[in-house]
């Protein structure tokens, strides 16, 4: 029965993700079409919204950092399945990002707005290429392991844990993290960066930056000299801007 629960819970956490992700993507633009989103808020509070929202965008930060962290995961959680982490992490995720949707305040003016013309489609489609390629990119890595949903097959399943291989395709070989990068192009591209958006793009692009940190210590103490030599060869975020360096290795 407890793998089954376990099972359950973990496609429960996957399914929330893909849920608030999806609506992220949209909530961020402004679609004529939404009910709401980031311009137009469920509620309003009569709180400078500077403060609800900047509260709002730590709270998801450290959700993210915290229980990413080995302290929480092998400290905090060390006497529960790889499963259950996995799928507590996405679901209280989800929660965050439900929390971002319900209570984020609007901020009157704008940095730019364009409501049509050359400038309109060419940033619009740039938020299509940016939520596109980051969704591509995690089918390229693991989708299902990404968000906790093949962990919770291996606990039904009662399969041992895969063996963690280094490997680099696709987007992979052009930039070290194309999830993360495509991303930030998602969100600021905008037709509209109203104050708010600007402060949500601001706010999750300083916590990308920090993650990236401290994911890139951690992958190099998985992979050792080889992630390295591939941080040496292959940019962050941008593609075509680095110079190879293997011989300063």
């Amino acid at each position: 029965m407890k793998k089954y629960l376990t099972f359950t819970y973990s496609l429960v956490g996957y399914i929330l993700s893909i849920i608030t992700l999806s609506f992220l993507i949209l909530w961020v633009y402004p679609w004529t079409f939404m009910p709401f989103n980031i311009d137009t808020p469920i509620l309003t509070i009569d709180i400078n919204p500077i403060l609800i929202n900047t509260a709002l965008l730590l709270f998801f930060g450290l959700q993210h950092s915290l229980m990413a962290r080995s302290f929480f995961k092998d400290g905090l959680l060390k006497n529960i399945s790889s499963a259950l982490k996995s799928a507590t992490y996405s679901v209280a995720s989800s929660i965050c990002l439900i929390m971002i949707f319900y209570f984020w305040q609007s901020i009157e003016g704008y940095v730019w707005n364009f409501q049509n013309g050359v400038l309109f489609w060419s940033i619009t489609m740039l938020y299509i290429i940016g939520w596109l390629s980051a969704f591509v990119a995690t089918f390229i890595i693991d989708h299902f392991e990404l968000f906790g949903l093949h962990q919770g097959y291996r606990a039904l399943k009662n399969l041992p844990e895969p063996e963690v291989k280094f490997q680099v395709r696709f987007f992979y070989k052009y930039i070290r993290h194309p999830i993360q990068s495509g991303t930030l192009i998602g969100l600021w591209a905008t037709p509209s960066m109203s104050y708010g958006h600007l402060l949500l793009s601001v706010g999750l692009t300083i916590y990308v930056l920090i993650g990236l940190y401290y994911e890139e210590k951690s992958l190099i103490k998985t992979f050792g000299e080889e992630y390295k030599k591939y941080m040496n060869t292959t940019p962050m975020l941008i593609p075509f801007t680095i110079r190879k360096k293997l011989n300063a290795l």
